[in-house]
């Protein structure tokens, strides 16, 4: 129904009104249901101000006519570009909520993701990497074709489309030229998620920084690490440079402890009291452990190595930390000899003779 009278303006606002209304009862009837049901809630986080902008465009472009703002040629004219300019909005406005309709679907599957643990959550964080990309290459082309949509409302624009597509492909290697970097990155993003290369939370270590992957995107990587800083990389690096993947095959990781003590020092004692504080602790997984003498050194010092896997890596980092502080604390104070100690030779009366000193007392 096209409303050509002046007089009909209450009518035009009444009805954008009452779109309105009837979204916003929508709404909440969603948000009762959001507590039980995941889709509706996203629905609400990401389609609320879509819909309000969907149903307001669209009572407007419904009841609007080029004749409301009356008779003369001048206010015809100003109607039709009124009318021109719902036109593009209500494309917009459409556009805004199919791509936010479309995370909001995708973020159900996403949250059932994050929640999977144990053998089958590398799994899950391949699927979460993927679903990503892929849901922003397809807003990305939605949105295109929305553009292309409003561009072609203008009859001017028809009227030169035989001439673009003729010259589409001189134009396509001129902008596929000019953007070959971004080509390349968008590509890369891509190549990493379906081969399964990099994942979100993938555990990694890159120029001797460790950390995990907070967000994959078409263009570029955010890498959190340990002490909450952000390091942000372009998507081909991880292409064409190496980079360490903790987690790539599986998210357990084995902790490594060093200590380098005395040759005095109780081997099996200290290793049964290793099992028996791993046991008490809950980050070891009850898995792998294991504690051996790995070097003699030439100061004169042997070197133990303690492994105790750990279901993820800062379990293990963790795991590391305690199991190093007890067994520093347990061979201080129950073997206070094998301390590390540096023999010496000292001249005593025409004999040489060895005796110790601890590290604080060469000063």
């Amino acid at each position: 129904m096209t409303v050509q009278s002046p007089s009909d303006w209450p009518i035009l606002i009444v009805s954008v009104i009452g779109s309105i209304l009837v979204v916003e009862v929508a709404r909440r009837i969603l948000s009762r249901a959001g507590r039980k049901w995941a889709l509706a809630r996203h629905l609400v986080e990401h389609c609320t101000w879509p819909a309000f902008a969907v149903a307001a465009v669209a009572a407007f472009n419904v009841v609007f006519g080029p004749g409301m703002f009356g008779d003369t040629q001048q206010e015809r004219s100003l109607g039709s570009t009124v009318d021109q300019v719902l036109a593009l909005l209500t494309i917009a406005s459409v556009t805004w909520l199919i791509v936010q309709a479309s995370y909001a679907l995708t973020d159900v599957v996403l949250d059932r993701l994050v929640l999977v643990q144990g053998e089958g959550n590398r799994r899950a964080r391949r699927i979460r990497t993927q679903i990503g990309l892929v849901r922003r290459v397809a807003a990305a082309v939605i949105i295109v074709i929305a553009l292309g949509a409003m561009l072609f409302s203008f009859p001017q624009v028809r009227a030169l489309g035989a001439g673009l597509l003729a010259s589409a492909g001189i134009a396509g290697a001129v902008v596929g030229i000019a953007a070959q970097p971004t080509l390349g990155n968008m590509l890369a993003g891509l190549q990493l998620a379906f081969s399964d290369a990099l994942r979100l939370d993938d555990v990694v270590v890159v120029n001797n920084e460790w950390g995990r992957i907070e967000e994959l995107t078409l263009t570029y990587v955010v890498l959190r690490l340990w002490d909450e800083r952000r390091l942000v990389l372009p998507v081909s690096y991880f292409t064409q440079n190496p980079f360490e993947n903790w987690t790539r095959h599986g998210s357990q990781v084995v902790a490594v402890v060093h200590l380098r003590v005395d040759w005095s020092v109780p081997v099996a004692k200290l290793r049964d009291e290793l099992h028996r504080y791993i046991q008490g602790n809950p980050l070891w997984d009850q898995k792998d452990w294991t504690l051996q003498v790995t070097d003699v050194q030439k100061n004169g010092l042997i070197e133990l190595r303690a492994l105790m896997s750990a279901a993820d890596s800062p379990s293990a980092w963790d795991l590391k930390c305690d199991v190093r502080e007890h067994l520093v604390t347990y061979i201080r104070e129950n073997y206070p000899d094998a301390l590390p100690r540096f023999r010496v030779e000292m001249p005593d009366e025409g004999r040489p003779a060895a005796t110790w000193s601890t590290p604080g007392d060469r000063g």
